[in-house]
């Protein structure tokens, strides 16, 4: 049975290679553009790269001040660089409280939290995207019509229910709560519903029942899907602040970064510099995970929508 799983799952990526030869045999066989196609093309570059300017100078402003004296930082009129570079900014920041523990426990967090949207999401949107029985339709548009209700309604009602299991100021009662989302649903039953149903068919066939099918088939045709749940779960663990900082009793050993950052906000003023810098390296883990998972999250954006079997 396994034999045969793979050769499904072989003939499943030949034809997408298949395909991919057929496309890219279409390309080389284009006529030279002409002069008014290329103005366009050289429009459309000039475009993007003004508008990726445009979104990267927040950055690098921000980037800039974390290297500012404090005094500086709202010196008018305003200027990119100080009168001194400060690169020890970004090592004050670490003796300025227990930073390294806020990294951390964001990291568990926002790490755990995806692990357990990822395998919510997938099953659930493989059990309303794949599988038929009665009711499913029904149950679905019930389930997704929890994301019309805001996230700040809801956080008296899950404070009562992390007292209830005696969860509050635990790691669990940072993770679970909002594990359990319909978005992650709903992005993978569409992506799921764009799989050719000829290879769930040949699966059951060859004796795989829908468990097995989901995990030897489905699944692995779903990485760029997973990919862009991966990102959009991960971020939005890792930038959550609200919910936090109302469960976390203990904020100097279960404070999570935003809560951080915060910290540089007190009675005796606010640290900007540092504050700054901290924000910079809030920023590392998201950008490479970004960067690494860049060409999943291309393909996967384009394609969660299309299904629609």
């Amino acid at each position: 049975m396994s034999t045969d799983l793979n050769a499904t799952r072989v003939m499943a990526v030949a034809a997408a290679g298949g395909e991919a030869a057929v496309r890219g045999a279409k390309k080389r066989s284009r006529e030279p553009m002409t002069p008014g196609e290329r103005i366009r093309l050289v429009n459309a570059h000039i475009s993007i790269y003004v508008a990726a300017a445009l979104f990267m100078l927040p950055l690098i402003y921000a980037f800039f001040s974390a290297l500012k004296p404090n005094g500086e930082m709202f010196a008018m009129p305003p200027s990119l660089f100080g009168s001194e570079i400060r690169w020890s900014n970004f090592a004050e920041v670490f003796e300025f409280g227990p930073f390294w523990t806020y990294i951390g426990n964001s990291l568990f967090v926002a790490v755990a939290g995806t692990l357990v949207v990822l395998v919510v999401s997938t099953t659930a949107g493989y059990a309303f995207g794949r599988l038929r029985w009665k009711g499913r339709d029904a149950v679905f548009v019930i389930f997704l019509a929890t994301m019309m209700v805001p996230a700040e309604v809801l956080v008296i009602p899950m404070f009562q229910v992390m007292q209830w299991f005696n969860w509050v100021d635990t790691y669990p009662a940072l993770i679970f709560p909002f594990a359990f989302t319909a978005f992650g649903t709903f992005l993978m039953r569409q992506f799921f519903r764009g799989i050719p149903y000829e290879l769930e068919e040949a699966a059951r066939i060859d004796g795989a029942g829908p468990i097995r099918t989901f995990l030897r088939i489905i699944l692995p045709l779903s990485k760029s899907a997973v990919a862009v749940l991966s990102v959009f779960t991960f971020m939005s663990f890792w930038n959550s602040y609200l919910w936090p900082l109302i469960v976390t009793v203990d904020l100097s050993a279960r404070g999570t970064l935003p809560i951080g950052l915060a910290s540089f906000s007190g009675l005796t003023g606010t640290r900007w510099d540092l504050q700054m810098a901290a924000a910079i390296i809030s920023m590392i883990p998201t950008t490479i995970l970004v960067i690494a998972l860049q060409k999943h999250l291309v393909k996967g954006i384009a394609m969660a929508g299309l299904g629609g079997r």
